[in-house]
């Protein structure tokens, strides 16, 4: 991204969400599912990470003067397909874009299941994105 100084502020709400969400989420998805409180900080904090995240993939297509997809998942694959992260990461973040569309529009009833796994499995998928993009030229 051209303007460093955005990308920097990304970067460091991507890392504080997850830090935030590793804070309060507990190993049980019922202890999880019981605590109002812990799952909204959860939900919250997991959408302004891949919202950041999705931020980043965009402007830096823009910059490149590549076409943005019309669809999240495929930004994450033009990063992937054109080497600015790998191709296992952008799938990976590629699939994570649909739990940020339903928390958005509110498609429907979260699985809470879901979302705990989701929490508590792949999140550092979200700071080697923020490692990749440091990296990527």
């Amino acid at each position: 991204m051209r303007d460093s100084a955005q990308l920097a502020k990304f970067l460091v709400d991507i890392r504080d969400a997850v830090a935030r969400i590793r804070q309060v989420l507990p190993a049980d998805a019922e202890a999880f599912a019981a605590d109002r409180t812990v799952r909204e900080v959860v939900v919250l904090n997991l959408f302004v990470a891949l919202q950041d995240c999705l931020s980043i993939a965009t402007h830096r297509l823009a910059e490149l003067r590549l076409d943005v997809p019309p669809a999240y998942r495929g930004v994450f694959t033009a990063l992937g397909e054109r080497g600015l992260v790998s191709r296992d990461l952008a799938h990976r973040l590629a699939a994570a874009s649909g739990l940020r569309n339903l928390i958005a529009q509110r498609y429907g009833v979260l699985d809470l299941k879901r979302i705990h796994e989701i929490a508590y499995t792949q999140l550092d998928d979200l700071l080697a994105f923020c490692d990749e993009i440091e990296r990527a030229p």
